[in-house]
């Protein structure tokens, strides 16, 4: 063999080598959840199939670090630090507003998608839904413009309805934002009103004992991310206490609950997916505009209803979106 030959030989047995070298890094993407991943399967499994849409597929073009907290809020940080550390493409923060903020804390060059309930400019996660700036975009579903809303379905409901008390969770980041506005609704309608606390699934039965105790009496779940998932637990609760409660997702009416008003969580996360998708494709947070929702469902659960010994109105019954026997 001549020299010649011998070094076109090694070379062609190193190109492959160095074409592995080249080829990009698959993306990751940084999942920041307060919450745990069984109450939420549906909502990742939109999340994971919008992303799909984009072009990604989890395991095969891109990864998918998760990170759950499990209803501990206090973990968030230490858990964004980590994903900021390992300098994913993209962190995703869902469930309390407290994983945006958390993951906020952690970095300020990679891209955060947020999925919440709750004004992202109202706690401080972007300048202004057009024109976010920073590192943030992402959805909120806006839930406290519903309120009067929700309060009106409920007098439907309930005519002799006199008392309305209002479940929150302390810990939650902007929770006096969603205290305000139901307060001053209930007052304008002469409605008597009353702040429940929970932080932890102990807390519940204590709650509805509070609110069984008075007479004429409704509940309003607020939004958080503990109460979606304990949502059997709390529709439970609210049927062996017979009380008529009212809840912003979809999800606490199949499980039990008696109605709902407001936008779906299977949207939220499947935009949040979209989000995703066109930043792992090369665009900008700061260019990407906060979504909101355009559409709100009305759900009724007849045989929650017969079961609390309420008729429902032909009315209400005539603008309800669904039904669920």
């Amino acid at each position: 063999m001549t020299r010649r030959e011998f070094i076109a030989l090694v070379g062609s047995a190193a190109w492959p080598l160095a074409a592995r070298a080249q080829q990009p890094r698959m993306p990751v993407v940084g999942f920041l959840h307060s919450a745990s991943p069984e109450p939420i399967e549906s909502l990742l499994n939109a999340f994971r199939l919008s992303l799909k849409e984009a072009g990604f597929v989890e395991g095969r073009n891109v990864a998918i670090e998760y990170r759950w907290a499990e209803n501990q809020i206090a973990r968030l940080p230490m858990m964004a630090a980590d994903l900021a550390h390992r300098q994913v493409s993209v962190i995703v923060a869902g469930g309390s507003p407290a994983s945006a903020l958390a993951a906020k804390s952690a970095t300020t060059t990679i891209p955060i998608v947020f999925m919440t309930a709750s004004d992202p400019v109202a706690i401080g996660l972007v300048a202004s839904f057009n024109r976010p700036g920073g590192n943030l975009t992402g959805v909120t579903l806006l839930s406290t413009e519903l309120v009067a809303k929700r309060l009106g379905i409920l007098r439907d409901l309930l005519p002799s309805v006199r008392k309305i008390a209002m479940l929150v969770n302390p810990t939650r980041p902007g929770v006096d934002a969603q205290k305000a506005p139901v307060q001053e609704a209930a007052q304008a309608v002469g409605l008597a009103f009353q702040i429940l606390e929970a932080s932890s699934e102990r807390d519940f039965d204590a709650v509805f004992q509070a609110v069984a105790s008075q007479q004429d009496g409704a509940l309003i779940v607020a939004p958080d991310s503990l109460f979606f998932s304990r949502r059997i637990q709390i529709a439970d609760l609210a049927r062996r206490y017979k009380i008529p409660t009212m809840y912003e997702f979809r999800d606490f009416v199949e499980a039990g609950g008696l109605v709902s008003y407001g936008a779906s969580a299977i949207d939220l996360y499947r935009q949040g997916g979209t989000l995703t998708g066109q930043i792992l494709v090369g665009k900008k947070p700061t260019d990407l505009p906060v979504l909101q929702p355009t559409r709100f469902e009305l759900t009724i659960n007849m045989k929650t209803a017969r079961a609390l010994g309420l008729t429902i109105s032909s009315g209400l019954l005539s603008i309800a979106d669904e039904l669920i026997e």
